[in-house]
């Protein structure tokens, strides 16, 4: 099974999204922006812009001269965005493989975005493998304003489930990431392995890598309670073989003897 990573997601810009501002914000990336299909390279520019906005993930936006043609077919698909304009779509096909309305534009936007006229976006999920200069970047775009900082500590952090102490430690490494709640990474020798199994849930996260996941033995639900990044990517390093649990779905999680408040996202 593969579920969303870790990292994800309330939106930051829900609220303000409800609360009437939305914000758009375009800005030039300096990194060479691949998109691969079936084999074949589909977009390849030094000179894609990065869309950032309320309630959605960053989206890269390719020159339409940075873009192979010879893949495309236009549609006619349209659909209209109240802070954009109508966009056209385009679908992909290259050799036996096709994918629906998968490349958009728009080709008359808002005044206000004058930016991305013409310029071209494709949805992430459907193609093959994207790449940030000669590095694969997975899930989605990395926002350029989003942290991970990771922090080794010396508090005292202990985690219970089901009546019985399921990890200690006092080297935690804590991590910190925009908008989502801390989280304790362990040391391997500080978790009751004894307790937990390797369930088959893995997830994919653009700023951390590939996390494979832990759910306590015995427990009939299979929920999992913990994860861990066996090989984080280059920017990660120090989490790597550590386990974190999900304050949100074990009975306690101690930092400094107080039980802390579980958090609401997406894995409660």
């Amino acid at each position: 099974m593969v579920v969303a990573a870790p990292r994800q997601q309330s939106n930051p810009g829900d609220e303000n999204l409800q609360k009437g501002k939305h914000r758009v914000h375009v800005e030039p990336s300096s990194r060479r922006i691949r998109v691969t299909f079936n084999g074949e390279t589909i977009a390849d520019s030094k000179h894609a812009v990065l869309l950032r906005e309320t309630g959605h993930l960053p989206v890269y936006y390719f020159p339409p001269e940075d873009v192979y043609e010879k893949f495309l077919t236009q549609t006619e698909e349209h659909t209209r965005c109240p802070f954009k304009g109508e966009a056209s779509y385009w679908t992909i096909r290259v050799g036996d493989r096709v994918s629906e309305n998968a490349m958009w534009a728009y080709l008359d936007p808002l005044p206000e975005r004058e930016d991305i006229r013409g310029y071209r976006a494709v949805y992430w999920q459907r193609m093959d493998a994207w790449y940030e200069e000669d590095e694969q970047v997975f899930k989605h775009p990395r926002d350029p304003y989003h942290r991970v900082d990771v922090l080794q500590s010396s508090r005292d952090v202990r985690v219970e489930i089901g009546g019985q102490t399921v990890a200690a430690s006092r080297q935690p490494r804590l991590l910190f990431e925009t908008t989502l709640p801390t989280r304790y990474y362990l040391p391997v020798e500080d978790v009751r392995l004894d307790l937990l199994e390797p369930s088959e849930t893995t997830s994919v996260c653009p700023y951390k890598g590939t996390a494979s996941y832990w759910k306590m033995k015995g427990d009939a639900s299979g929920r999992d309670v913990a994860w861990s990044y066996q090989n984080p990517i280059p920017e990660c390093p120090k989490i790597r073989g550590l386990i974190a649990f999900f304050n949100e779905r074990v009975d306690g999680l101690y930092v400094d003897g107080e039980l802390q408040d579980k958090p609401k996202t997406a894995w409660a």
